[in-house]
């Protein structure tokens, strides 16, 4: 069956986006606040329950400021100044060359994207990178409250794309999200750079055009 759409992660493919080594940013968040050293992470996991909320839409960013401030014992001061490096570290920089790809797949091809989000990513990332001018639909889990590799957000992506898993190609950085798109008969590459991708994808395009 022909492929008729094309679909990408946004982290760590159209992102490029610092290892997600939460401890080593909160380090440097205690030095700044003058918390010995552990403590941060301590105090952020009583807030586990508010940063996957946030990543099903189940809360709002105040909800979230307002945690920081009352379970993490944070002032107003520093909270802005933590949500703003956790933001910088989320939103990365733009991997210019796969988004000159993926925006040239068009009109062949129908453009899609899936991202495991937090509330408040859509208005960064559209702001900075302009995703809308690459891929529609856009799914961010918190706003469909659903997260990869749940199957149900694939079966979305095809339902408002109007295709079968069969005729789409899924990008992913993560092997679960890859393994979960396969099992529903998409057709997954796992991004490890560039140049492999990229390769990879053209010789699905052609092996089911």
């Amino acid at each position: 069956m022909a492929i008729r759409a094309v679909v990408f992660d946004i982290g760590g493919v159209l992102e490029v986006t610092p290892d997600p080594q939460m401890r080593e940013f909160n380090v440097r968040w205690e030095e700044q606040f003058g918390l010995q050293p552990g403590e941060l992470d301590e105090r952020m996991a009583r807030m586990e329950h508010l940063w996957r909320a946030g990543s099903l839409g189940e809360c709002t960013e105040a909800d979230v400021e307002r945690g920081l401030c009352e379970i993490v014992g944070l002032t107003q001061e520093q909270v802005v100044a933590y949500m703003a490096g956790m933001w910088k570290e989320y939103v990365g920089t733009l991997n210019v060359e796969l988004a000159n790809y993926f925006r040239g797949l068009r009109p062949r091809y129908q453009t899609g994207i899936i991202s495991n989000s937090f509330v408040g990513a859509r208005e960064r990332e559209e702001a900075l990178y302009h995703f809308s001018a690459l891929a529609d639909p856009i799914i961010y889990s918190h706003e469909v409250g659903i997260a990869k590799p749940d199957p149900r957000i694939y079966t979305l992506t095809c339902e408002r794309m109007g295709v079968r898993p069969t005729e789409m190609i899924f990008l992913d950085d993560a092997e679960r999200c890859i393994e979960g798109a396969r099992a529903l008969g998409i057709h997954s590459v796992l991004f490890r750079d560039n140049a492999q991708a990229i390769a990879a994808i053209e010789t699905l395009l052609r092996e089911h055009a």
